[in-house]
């Protein structure tokens, strides 16, 4: 037995949906977090559900996820945070917005909570008046010839807003601290009361530019709630719409990192295969991002012949285009000079933290849900998963190359074995007697998304957990752009590409 299952056992089954929720004591949760700590799991969450914690935990060599429980005692917990750092964010997140304190945090500053809000603890049953959060500590760095240079919240351009606290010997960075927080939603609030349908239209909304990825997670972990399954044919269009995603946010991120690096011919040539990405997508299913075209149950639009035409033409195009734009790439020297070796996150950290998506998979982690959690359509497609070592801006744009080549392939897959009939199946049938829950885990171009639901005797949503892999992969980049100069920080930046709007929640 795996040391995750021999946690597991020690604790009492609730639910399996389809992975084991189970409810442990104290010991058991401080054991697992201890283990948490050593790098004998990977950490896929943190969330309350009023007074219960959730530890949503992988076991790296067995696949199989499993969540403990912890009933809060007097609205404390032990942190989790305290052994594992990826944890402390997500505590704090938890602290500002259910009011649980969790013993031992090592960093207890407030995280979402800017004190703008009308009550503080928001999701908690004892709201409190309004915080005063006007002052906020960043973390002291000294030395010689230090000096701190802010950035943001507010940024050049059409940009999410984020602050960025810089400490810098001359033009070398030697600390970066992130605060975040400023474009909460309180879609978390949103959720509780939602019928399904208008929380489909707010998962969707949680990162405009993974809203496939989040209506696919939501959609999953509904149906897991209650054991349903849609016709194949819909596992195939959503599967298809997820590869488009991936590959006009590639394609998009590709060209700004080559802008960054003042190459903007790289830039100009993606802008213009993104743009046919997402016209295709308006022509094929209606909105260039497939916004609420993925329902729970299916899909909302079927593909006609003529659809099936111009993804065909698509996948020819780009195919096309896509090796002289990687010797374009490849080939020019001033742009190597900038991305090799600059802005590199180490093997060990992205293991630490598992690093999601193309930001782990630079840095030499396997994980991808489609195929180490396979689920459908990916169960039954024939797909590699790039992989690189080096951990550098480099090594990021060459995942991203390689990721729109396999997602060609998958496409190329999904349109020949495309089976017939409905798309859309009949509604989940309510169990009479009890709340359901489920979770998912499905791959977003940046990484894995997970969301966990409850839904009650109503059919309402009486809780949504959606966590984005930004939340890993934030902490990171204050990581990799040590020792960097500061001009490179816009380069590193994009090639993490983290959502702002998916962390805030």
């Amino acid at each position: 037995m795996s040391a995750l299952a021999t946690l597991a056992a020690a604790g009492q089954p609730v639910a399996r949906l389809p992975w084991e929720r189970v409810i442990v004591p104290e010991a058991v949760w401080l054991q697992a977090a201890t283990d948490l700590g050593r790098g004998s799991f990977d950490l896929l969450s943190l969330w309350a559900d009023g007074r219960t914690l959730n530890l949503a935990l992988r076991d790296p060599d067995e696949g199989a996820p499993v969540i403990l429980s912890y009933e809060s005692s007097a609205g404390r917990f032990p942190s989790v945070g305290a052994f594992h750092p990826a944890a402390i964010r997500l505590e704090r997140a938890i602290r500002d917005l259910f009011g649980l304190e969790p013993e031992g945090l090592p960093d207890t500053r407030p995280w979402l909570d800017h004190g703008r809000w009308p009550v503080a603890n928001p999701l908690s049953n004892t709201k409190l008046p309004a915080g005063a959060q006007s002052r906020y500590t960043f973390l002291p760095a000294e030395g010689e010839g230090l000096h701190q240079i802010p950035v943001g919240p507010v940024h050049a351009g059409v940009i999410e807003p984020g602050h960025f606290r810089f400490t810098a010997s001359g033009e070398t960075i030697v600390r970066l601290e992130e605060r975040l927080g400023y474009v909460h939603k309180g879609i978390d609030g949103l959720m509780m009361g939602a019928d399904l349908a208008q929380a489909s239209k707010l998962a969707g909304r949680t990162s405009g530019d993974s809203t496939v990825a989040y209506q696919f997670a939501f959609a999953r972990a509904v149906e897991a709630a209650y054991g349903f399954e849609p016709p194949a044919r819909a596992h195939y269009l959503r599967g298809l719409m997820a590869e488009l995603e991936r590959i006009a946010n590639h394609l998009g991120d590709i060209g700004d990192i080559c802008n960054d690096a003042s190459f903007a011919l790289m830039q100009a040539h993606c802008a213009v295969l993104r743009e046919r990405v997402l016209r295709a997508a308006q022509a094929v299913f209606g909105h260039r991002l497939m916004r609420d075209v993925i329902l729970v149950g299916g899909v909302a639009k079927d593909v006609l012949p003529e659809g099936i035409a111009g993804i065909r033409n698509l996948i020819g195009e780009i195919g096309s285009k896509l090796p002289s734009l990687i010797s374009l790439y490849d080939n020019t020297t001033s742009l190597q000079d900038r991305t090799v070796g600059t802005g590199i996150l180490s093997a060990k950290l992205a293991s630490d933290f598992a690093a999601g998506g193309f930001v782990g998979r630079a840095s030499a982690r396997t994980f991808d849900a489609r195929r180490t959690l396979p689920y459908a359509p990916y169960d039954r497609l024939a797909f590699d998963i790039p992989v690189r070592s080096e951990g550098d801006v480099n090594a990021r744009v060459w995942l991203r190359f390689r990721e729109i080549e396999q997602s060609l392939g998958l496409m190329d897959q999904l349109i020949e074995g495309l089976p017939p009939g409905p798309v859309l199946g009949g509604a989940p049938q309510q169990s009479p007697s009890r709340s359901v829950e489920g979770v998912s885990l499905v791959e977003g171009f940046r990484g894995d998304i997970l969301i966990a639901v409850r839904i009650g005797l109503d059919g309402r949503v009486e809780r949504c957990h959606m966590r984005d892999p930004s939340w890993f992969q934030w902490p990171l980049l204050e990581a990799a752009i040590e020792g960097n100069i500061v001009a490179d920080f816009p380069l590193c930046n994009k090639s993490f590409n983290c959502s702002y709007s998916g962390h805030d929640l």
